[in-house]
């Protein structure tokens, strides 16, 4: 994750034609796909609902990036969308409860589709120009539990160098199958420290706000992270 990504103008935008106009600044997208199975259950629910508070806290302090980043969080199982997009001046962390398999195939195929609608709607409101690379933030401690070849077909189809049609990011709790989002993602996947949550949200609140702050087309360079527990 400390490579630097080329950052593309795409279409998106919130559906509220009416903030749109109140707010016209460029956009930078994120999904949050949050594990909340059975096995997060006790203190990693706990930790995980403290990093996303840190994460709502670290955006919004930020004058610039709490107008430009956009959330959106998906958790599983099953698969359920908490938020759909906000600015992250307007985001609430929820508190999350842990229950369930892990559709993980399910929710990353309706992660894809937020993106894809968002574009749609930035055509109409906004324009081609006043949206950056779309993120998507896959956090797990398990495996899927439903048929999750396809999504990393539409994975890898959306995040080659060719499409560029959003970036996705994969990082493995204690107990995930890093073979498998190894599969899905094509940036190696990432396997977190303990249940240093809060620490990788903080680094993704700085790296979405300086990415907020960029100009399409440039180059950003993202700090390596702290919060692993091997070498990204």
């Amino acid at each position: 994750m400390s490579d630097e990504l080329e950052q593309t103008p795409f279409s998106f935008g919130p559906s509220d034609a009416s903030e749109l106009a109140e707010n016209p600044e460029q956009r930078c997208p994120c999904v949050l796909l949050l594990d909340t199975s059975g096995s997060m259950a006790g203190r990693p629910i706990q930790e995980l609902n403290e990093g996303l508070r840190a994460f709502q806290e670290e955006l919004a302090a930020d004058t610039l990036a709490r107008k430009r980043v956009e959330l959106a969080l998906v958790t599983f199982g099953p698969a359920k969308l908490e938020t759909d997009f906000v600015v992250a001046e307007n985001f609430q962390a929820p508190e999350l409860n842990a229950g369930g398999d892990t559709p993980m195939g399910a929710a990353i195929e309706l992660a894809i589709e937020l993106v894809t609608r968002r574009k749609e709607v930035i055509r109409q409101h906004l324009g081609p120009t006043m949206c950056l690379r779309p993120w998507i933030w896959l956090m797990t401690d398990g495996g899927p539990t439903d048929h999750w070849q396809n999504a990393a077909a539409s994975v890898r189809a959306g995040d080659n160098d060719e499409r560029k049609a959003f970036s996705f990011f994969a990082v493995g709790v204690q107990g995930a199958n890093m073979e498998i989002l190894s599969q899905i993602s094509r940036r190696p996947p990432v396997s977190l420290d303990g249940l240093r949550f809060r620490d990788m949200f903080v680094w993704l609140s700085s790296s979405l706000s300086g990415i907020a702050k960029s100009q399409p087309g440039a180059a950003v360079p993202l700090a390596p992270p702290d919060w692993t527990s091997v070498s990204s």
